[in-house]
Order: C-alpha cells, then structure tokens, then sequence
C-alpha cells in the first residue's frame, strides 16, 4: 500500500499559489510519490495541479474530487490532458457526483439518476481523453466534438464510489476508486470485493482502491478527535457516508479517524493494507505545530512498510 499526501485541506483556506508549491515540494522531498487535492469552491484544481506539475519532479498529481456537476465533461477533459502536458503526464484525474444537498443549493437543479449521470459523464469523458474526440447523444450528457490540445497521455480516472452501482461502474470502466471516511473492515467487505470483481469481469486490470481519512499523531487524542467530530459533523447526515459509517460500526467521522501515539497510528495504516487498499491518502490532520511534525515524521517512516 502506497502512503501519498491529501492536502485538500488546503482548499478551505484560499492558500496561495506559492504555499501549495512549497507544501507540494516538501511533500516530494520527503519522499512520497502522490499528492491529492480536491475541489471545493473557487480554486481551480485543475490550474493548481498544472502549476504543481512545474515545480515537482515525478510525484503522481490528483484531484480528489472535481465534481462533475459544474463542470462539462468535455471542459474537464480539456483541462486534465492539458495539465497532464504541463506536468509530464503525472495527472490522475478523480471524478465524483458530490451530493444531493449541496447539488440543489448551488445549482437549483434536482439531483437524479446518479448513475446515469455518471455513466454518460464517463461517455463523452473517456473518448476524449483518450481518442480526443467524441459524438455521442445522452439522456443528460451529449456532445460532439474534436480536441486540438498539447501532445499528452491520457490520465488515469478514478471515480469516488460507496454504492454497489457506482463501485461496479467504475470497475468496469475507470482505473479504481478514491474513498473519503470509509474505514478498513469496509474496504474488506464492501469497497474492494465489488469494485474488484466488476473489472475483472470487464477484463480490466486491479483497482486501484484510495483509502482517506485523517491522521494525527499526538497526546491529544481526545481533543483532536472532538474537532475532527466537529469539523466533519456534516457527513453524519449525508446518506452515502452515513452507510458507510453504519458499516463500520463508526459513530461518526471521528471513530474512523486514525488518532493516537505513533504504534496506534501506525496500527491504523496497517488496518487499511490488511484491508485491500492499494493507497492510502493521508489526510494530516493536525492542531499545533508539534503533532505536525509526528505525523509526518511517522508517515514518512512508515511509507514503504505495507
């Protein structure tokens, strides 16, 4: 199980351009090999990463996730294959529906046939990619078109998927699954088998399966996990997560958290290699300087150990 960076937490604090690249270097320097950044509200990612690409060396740059509600998939196609050339074809791009509430706050619109919207999304997506050009007709996603963009590889996709349906069409038709708060015995039982036997049936290579979810070490466990509780209290009321944390057993987002002295955090990674995942995401989760430094000082020491 590889151990790479989520600093999509960065995301929530208009962090500068030259903070990011410094954030991702260090991230390089110290040794990992994968560096994952999601969308949130105004910072385009997909720029961010482009950028990341001029100033790394040979990390693997993911988005963690783009939504594909408010952004077309044949604008999204054209943004990663030309981040892709800016850094060398280290993109992976990582695509998820987002949820229903949020969905028709912003955009006043319903949110249905998730998995329709996906599939058709993946449609126009996936030949432009990889053929640059496309014509298809949907129910929801339709287009006809032809790319001129800088000579690059096609990047690896990964859909965020929790459900049966959407773990099955992802298996079947993209390079895996990027998880958020799903804990280790639900990636044993649930995400790996379903998402594992849809491409082998479509004769596809092994997922690759993300596990994310944050990490701290300290003394203070008791304390982080009461902000993490607090921080990421929304979730409990999002039924996709709230499934997921039903399956574990997890109260909320706090009780699949990976808090504790550095044999528990240790502890904790190795649930998530035991389990199946091919990567783990790390989230540093962290409220001082001190505990910043533990943990990483403890993930970069453990990188290589599963």
């Amino acid at each position: 199980m590889r151990i790479t960076i989520n600093a999509s937490g960065q995301t929530l604090f208009a962090t500068p351009i030259a903070e990011f690249e410094e954030h991702a270097r260090t991230a390089e320097a110290d040794g990992f090999d994968g560096y994952w950044v999601n969308q949130l509200s105004g910072t385009d990612t997909m720029t961010v990463l482009a950028l990341l690409g001029r100033v790394t060396d040979s990390m693997e740059l993911g988005t963690a996730v783009i939504p594909t509600w408010g952004h077309t998939p044949d604008t999204l196609a054209g943004q990663a294959l030309t981040a892709q050339a800016a850094s060398g074809d280290r993109i992976a791009l990582g695509i998820g529906l987002a949820h229903k509430p949020g969905v028709e706050a912003k955009y006043h619109v319903p949110f249905e046939r998730p998995v329709r919207h996906m599939t058709e999304y993946l449609d126009v997506l996936l030949p432009l990619l990889h053929e640059r050009k496309v014509d298809v007709v949907g129910d929801i996603w339709s287009c006809t078109t032809e790319f001129v963009v800088p000579p690059a590889a096609a990047p690896a996709v990964i859909v965020a998927a929790l459900g049966p349906q959407m773990l099955e069409l992802a298996g079947r038709r993209t390079d895996g699954t990027i998880l958020w708060l799903v804990g280790p015995n639900t990636v044993r039982d649930h995400i790996g088998p379903t998402i594992t036997a849809a491409a082998e049936a479509a004769g596809r290579p092994a997922p690759r399966v993300i596990a994310s979810v944050p990490v701290c070490v300290t003394d203070d466990g008791e304390g982080v996990r009461n902000t993490v509780a607090m921080i990421l209290a929304n979730y409990n009321d999002l039924p996709s997560y709230r499934a997921m944390l039903d399956r574990e057993g997890a109260a909320g987002p706090a009780d699949v958290a990976i808090i504790g002295n550095e044999d528990e955090v240790t502890e904790g990674l190795a649930a998530f290699a035991a389990a199946g995942a091919t990567e783990f995401a790390a989230v540093e989760f962290t409220l001082n300087d001190e505990d910043a430094a533990r943990t990483r000082d403890l993930l970069k020491s453990v990188r290589t150990s599963f």
